[in-house]
């Protein structure tokens, strides 16, 4: 067991994969020669080759349907997007063509792709460099969306990715590839699709993913201060969503609150609170409390950025006014 940061473990599991599986190769803006826009792939081209680490030209569409070609003549590339934004420049390939060829082929032509993008305000890059369309890609049926909060989970979900046949995509929090944990040295890996109970409560249950788990845990600790009984869900896969896990809790709790890494509006947590409305309606004791950042264009200002960012006092409020704890 070793306490490393998130880059870290995206790291090793990328070497992992490219040192035992000769089909797998990266391509992306930078990976190679810069090591990538936060250092993920520093010295990879050194240690192994232009072939394998591609370098490409700032033509996202171009190179992501470059990727999806090789995923579908046999090969399992490792696309890596320097933002969440650039991948806007690409949706046509993401949507209607990765997502979709297994199902068009009638499942003779798979598409084995792991996507990866940096995603989320915090880093003072305004308002075309911040975005979080995470929540997007997840109502696209065919492709699988993850977001990590942590370098166990970072490890364990990059591993199951790459050994999928259909696309995944994994939006990794710009705010967290310096965050420490611990990472077992065996091997492990975690089934997408599947939350994690962080911590076991029984007066509320709060829900996130990604960087939404940092100011969640905070707000959880400050409750716990105040004798009230949080439970703590980690979604870490957004596609498939792991309803029934929250629903469980629930059933427990009676009380939700959802915090989205996202704007408040259209984000993947009003899909989980329309989820759980429905399969579990006659168990809530209030309304499900919705948090998330403003809606409003991301500021360069550290200040304004911050003020805009979702934090504990934010879902705070929402737990006072919601449930009156």
């Amino acid at each position: 067991m070793a306490e490393i940061v998130l880059r870290e473990a995206l790291k090793r599991g990328l070497e992992e994969a490219l040192d035992n599986d000769p089909r797998i190769f990266m391509m992306g803006e930078d990976i190679g020669e810069y090591g990538g826009a936060y250092a993920v792939t520093d010295g990879f081209l050194k240690k192994y080759g232009p072939e394998r680490i591609k370098d490409t030209p700032i033509s996202e569409q171009a190179f992501l349907g470059a990727g999806i070609g090789a995923a579908a003549a046999g090969l399992r590339p490792i696309v890596e997007f320097m933002s969440m934004s650039f991948t806007l420049v690409a949706f046509d390939q993401i949507v209607n063509m990765a997502a979709n060829i297994r199902y068009m082929s009638g499942g003779q032509i798979s598409v084995p792709m792991v996507i990866r993008a940096p995603t989320g305000a915090g880093v003072q890059l305004g308002a075309t460099h911040s975005q979080s369309f995470e929540t997007w890609l997840a109502e696209v049926p065919g492709m699988k969306v993850v977001c990590p909060s942590t370098p166990y989970d970072a490890l364990g979900l990059l591993r199951s990715a790459i050994k999928d046949d259909n696309p995944v995509f994994m939006a990794e929090p710009a705010l967290l590839y310096g965050a420490k944990g611990e990472v077992p040295d065996e091997y492990y890996d975690i089934e997408i699709g599947k939350a994690d109970v962080t911590r076991e409560g029984s007066d509320v249950t709060l829900v996130s993913y990604g960087y939404g788990m940092r100011p969640l845990n905070e707000a959880a600790d400050r409750l716990s201060a105040k004798g009230v009984s949080v439970e703590v869900i980690d979604l870490r896969s957004l596609s498939p969503l792991d309803i029934t896990t929250v629903v469980s809790s629930v059933q427990k709790t009676y009380k939700l609150v959802v915090v989205d890494n996202a704007r408040r509006t259209g984000g993947i947590m009003a899909e989980v609170a329309a989820e759980v409305q429905e399969r579990a309606s006659e168990w809530l004791d209030g309304p499900i409390m919705r948090v998330g950042s403003d809606d409003v264009p991301w500021p360069y200002n550290r200040g304004l950025e911050r003020e805009v960012l979702t934090d504990a006092d934010d879902i705070l409020r929402a737990v006072e006014y919601g449930f009156g704890l």
